[in-house]
């Protein structure tokens, strides 16, 4: 057996999450992406594992319209704001807005040349837009309703512009705009023949053929040649979506082959076009004879019941020239693929399902050995059962009439994976995941079914606890390979376990033993078969919303309401450890690393791994938004699930040892770089080790280099040279760095200096747009203005001392040198000629006067210009009077 290692940390993987949640959604032309609507912003969703590559942020209105480019560089979209937004796929930006309508926009259409944009809104109007002036080329008006559909014609050549509305009582036209005219009745054609609102509009591949569909059960095929009505197509089903297979259509190929196969060569080559609507199954029309040459036997979608009382299977369908040939969309917010094979006859295979919306997550189990698929309990009355690796829900489990509130996973000693699941319809049912078929019904419960749990060991019966607190065990005799109708099952035992719900059971490893939790605040202890009381667990103060025995030991894990988990021992009921961290109730609590450790989730939206032996939380995440009701753990792999009122189901995988050996890589890798920093340093090439200090995100040794080079000389050049290398992230920790030694006297040099050197290399414009920095910068202002105030104080009191030196004769002015005596008499002889005896006499007596005398006379006439001058020049030396 392998040493057993603890846990330290699970690495969290998005898996499913929310992208649709029903309306408008566009499909890129290769099929690889879908652009969807989820309430006020947009999902780029990649078609193949249903993972969200991205998300524009909307105005906080819903989403009405979306359009993709021919190109798929483009997205339009509109929503109840009525503003038009183009955005930029390459970059994720809103290049453009504009408003138009004075009415939601309901619909939107591309010229095949990507130039032109066509809305249709509420307000009964069409406008065509310029994609890149923004502004309106065309304007009409003539619709008696809302436009809900608006399609140009795909060539080029042709401009026509094509509206379908709903013009309200018994009346729906479609109507054909000629955008070559330049005269103010641009609508050439007025095509009435539906009752009901048009929903779809489509062109044959000759471009001559115009084909509406409606909710009136109808669809209508005009000659473009004279706008007149060629067939009228009864379908017996309100028609959401039709949709022309042209040549490069997957479906194409096998459409060829049917009618080689039907021998029907003689005359012109029929066109064919499939139709959705309200029944939920796809169905395939040739326009010769206008006849139904496929239909779908069985509907992949359970049909929703609107509140006036009309059924909604599929709403929308669009056809893809790729390898994903059909996708469906239904009213519960599935993407579902289709392809079309010819064997004798045609058949349609449903490839992969996307759901957008799973709604709240109230239970999960992994299915089969090898822990591939992962069955999920909605508020739905499905089962839905999804591909791990792509994340595609793979198969439907429907049968219950009521919501489904548990369910558990087991695989049989024949080798069958077999769930069984609880509902509100009072019923058990159990199901064989290969054959995605029922193959027992249990009837007996007077309430919800809230709890259910297969056997450990012999894996030939289930437990299930009910809201009409009783607790039965059902047995699993008289199942055989080949059923084709479920059977009857019985209960062997039936207990009234609690005084009120049941909302969790487990079975023991050796299936000896069965607990069950309650509401009640109760957890018991029941020996199997006959449901014999071994022991009643008390002390949680609220509800208890999980149970579980441990793999290793005689006792059970219990999560409360009252925000802790407790273990008990079996042999007499005493509580032996309490775990308390969450912040809310505990809904899961489950055993992992072969009993020694816990994994518990809560509804304040936490998950946490617990140590047994310490009592100690070792880690916590918080990567969902809400209550983290189900949780499920592989048996082998202990891979963990994790789903909950988000609609997000996350998967764990441990991280434990990766993380090890990432953390022992990054150590090296440090000491590698570290060496390489004081080589650096060693050899003065200090542009090397700055750059070096970044990469390990050393501020200190970064302010110590920088510092440094503030007392050599050239320290501009190395500083330039380092700050010229550095990329947008990198000049954002130097600013985080700057703001942090600005803010410090003793380091405000050097940051001073390196944002004097930053503003000198980079233009500021280009800072600014740096994402972040504007804080940054914001946090350097205040301080930087306090050492500039500092500074301008102290060389203001330099202003007094130098009075004072120069007062005491301490220091020559320097701006008033002596002159000779020789020029000084000149001067005076020049200026003063009829005063030259009395400045004879001056100058006799000063030479008669002490040296000292005349030197302070000196100085008290220069004083003031040299208190003048030190506040502006830079004395270079100051010589002393002896």
């Amino acid at each position: 057996m392998e040493p057993l290692r603890l846990k330290a940390n699970y690495r969290c993987v998005p898996s499913l999450q929310q992208f649709y949640t029903g309306g408008p959604y566009a499909v890129s032309s290769d099929g690889s992406f879908i652009a969807s609507a989820c309430a006020d912003s947009i999902k780029i969703v990649d078609s193949a594992n249903s993972s969200i590559k991205f998300t524009l942020d909307g105005d906080s209105e819903s989403v009405t319209a979306l359009v993709l480019s021919p190109d798929d560089k483009l997205l339009f979209s509109s929503s109840h704001s009525r503003q038009i937004r183009v955005w930029d796929l390459s970059t994720l930006k809103c290049v453009r807005s504009w408003k138009g309508h004075d009415g939601p926009i309901m619909s939107m259409a591309c010229h095949p040349s990507g130039g032109l944009l066509a809305t249709g809104g509420a307000d009964r109007k069409v406008l065509v837009w310029d994609v890149d002036g923004g502004f309106c080329t065309h304007f009409f008006k003539g619709h008696g309703g809302i436009v809900s559909c608006v399609m140009f014609h795909p060539n080029p050549e042709k401009q026509l512009l094509f509206s379908g509305s709903d013009d309200g009582g018994d009346n729906a036209t479609v109507r054909v705009w000629d955008l070559s005219k330049t005269k103010k009745k641009n609508c050439i054609a007025t095509l009435d023949n539906h009752r009901s609102a048009v929903t779809s509009i489509a062109v044959s591949e000759d471009g001559w053929t115009l084909l509406s569909a409606g909710r009136d059960k109808v669809v209508t095929l005009w000659d473009l040649h004279d706008y007149s009505n060629k067939k009228t197509v009864i379908t017996n089903e309100a028609v959401e979506a039709v949709c022309v297979i042209g040549a490069g259509s997957p479906f194409a190929s096998s459409l060829d082959s049917y009618r080689q196969n039907a021998k029907k060569l003689v005359g012109s080559r029929p066109f064919y076009f499939l139709t959705v609507g309200e029944r939920g199954v796809v169905r395939i029309w040739s326009s010769e004879g206008s006849v139904c040459i496929f239909e779908q036997k069985t509907s992949d979608v359970t049909a929703n019941i609107d509140e006036d009382g009309s059924r909604r299977g599929f709403t929308s369908a669009v056809m893809c020239v790729s390898e994903h040939g059909l996708i469906c969309v239904t009213a519960d917010q599935q993407f579902l693929f289709y392809s079309l094979d010819f064997i004798e006859e045609l058949k349609l295979n449903l490839t992969k399902r996307l759901v957008g919306y799973n709604e709240e997550v109230v239970d999960m189990k992994f299915v089969g050995d090898d822990e591939k698929f992962l069955a999920l309990a909605t508020n739905l009355e499905q089962i839905r059962v999804y591909d791990l690796a792509s994340m595609s829900c793979s198969y439907v489990l429907a049968g219950h009439t009521e919501i489904v509130l548990c369910l558990d996973t087991c695989v049989s000693s024949s080798g069958k994976s077999l769930i069984v699941t609880g509902s509100k319809d009072n019923s058990v049912r159990l199901w064989e995941s290969e054959s995605r078929s029922c193959i027992g019904v249990g009837i007996g419960h007077m309430g919800a079914v809230g709890a259910v749990a297969f056997s450990k060991r012999k894996r030939d019966f289930f437990v299930s606890g009910s809201s009409d607190h009783t607790l039965k065990v059902w047995s699993m005799d008289g199942l055989s390979d080949n059923m084709t109708v479920p059977i009857n099952l019985k209960a062997k035992a039936v207990v009234a376990a609690h005084d009120k719900d049941i909302n969790s059971v487990a079975v023991a490893p050796n299936d000896s033993l069965v607990c069950s939790g309650s509401q009640d605040r109760t957890a018991c202890v029941w020996r199997l078969p006959d449901l014999v009381s071994v022991v009643v667990f008390k002390g949680h103060k609220r509800g208890i919303w999980s149970v579980e025995f441990s793999p290793v030991d005689q006792c059970v894990i219990t999560a409360s309401g009252d925000k802790t988990i407790r273990i008990w021992a079996i042999s007499d009921g005493s509580c032996l450890k309490t775990f308390e961290g969450h912040t809310s109730s505990v809904l899961r609590a489950l055993f992992v690393t072969r009993g020694t450790q816990i994994v518990s989730s809560g509804a304040d939206g936490l998950v946490k791994l617990w140590t047994v032996k310490t009592n100690e939380c070792v880690a916590t995440y918080d990567n969902h938004e809400d209550k983290v009701w189900a949780m499920a753990v592989g048996r082998k792999t202990e891979m963990l699930a994790t789903g909950g009122s988000d609609a997000l189901v996350n998967l764990w995988f441990d991280s434990t040892a990766a993380d090890k050996e990432e953390a022992f890589q990054k150590e090296e890798m440090g000491v590698l770089k570290g060496q390489e920093l004081e080589n650096a340093v060693s050899d003065a090439d200090y542009s090397k080790a700055i750059q070096i200090a970044f990469e390990l995100r050393k501020p200190h040794r970064l302010y110590a280099l920088l510092s440094e080079l503030c007392r050599k000389q050239g320290a501009e050049d190395h500083i330039d040279k380092a700050l010229k290398a550095l990329g947008d992230e990198e000049l954002r920790t130097l600013f985080s760095y700057v703001r942090e030694w600005n803010t410090k006297p003793k380091f405000c040099y050097v940051s001073q200096l390196v944002l004097f050197r930053v503003f000198n290399i980079f233009p500021p414009t280009e800072i600014i747009q740096m994402k972040g920095v504007g804080e940054l910068l914001e946090g350097l202002i205040p301080y930087s203005q306090r050492h500039f105030g500092r500074i301008d104080r102290l060389v203001r009191s330099t202003f007094l001392l130098d009075y004072i030196l120069s007062g005491m004769s301490v220091i020559d002015p320097e701006s008033q040198q002596p002159e000779p005596k020789a020029e000084l008499l000149l001067r005076s002889e020049i200026e003063n000629p009829d005063k030259e005896k009395g400045a004879e006499e001056k100058d006799h007596s000063q030479e008669n006067a002490p040296s000292k005398k005349r030197k302070s006379n000196k100085s008290r006439h220069g004083s003031h210009k040299k208190v003048k001058d030190v506040a502006y020049n830079k004395v270079a030396s100051i010589p002393l009077q002896a």
